[in-house]
């Protein structure tokens, strides 16, 4: 069975499944954020890290989703990235690039 089929037959037949996978909607969608603009700077995890003064670990760990970032390093992460990260109550995350005011 694929991946995404058995989460598809795990939400259709389990609502605590179904509930958990809900709140996390939010990490998920950060971290796919977080390395689709990794990815756009055509940067490794190593070099994001080198440029926000940080170790390739700390990038793994906030892309793995084990460690949830603070806000300092949402700013420092939208900074070297130049992008802007909107969150909003529907739990969407979308990155764009950073307009200067």
């Amino acid at each position: 069975m694929k991946y995404d089929d058995y989460i598809a037959e795990q939400e259709a037949s389990n609502p605590a499944f179904r509930e958990a996978r809900e709140r996390m909607r939010p990490q998920f969608e950060f971290r796919k954020a977080l390395i689709g603009a990794r990815l756009a700077a055509g940067w490794t995890q190593k070099e994001l890290a080198e440029r926000m003064g940080t170790k390739q670990s700390a990038i793994a760990r906030l892309e793995s989703g084990t460690q949830m970032p603070t806000l300092d390093t949402l700013y420092r992460l939208a900074a070297v990235l130049g992008v802007d990260f909107t969150i909003t109550p529907d739990a969407s995350v979308t990155v764009r690039p950073h307009k200067a005011a």
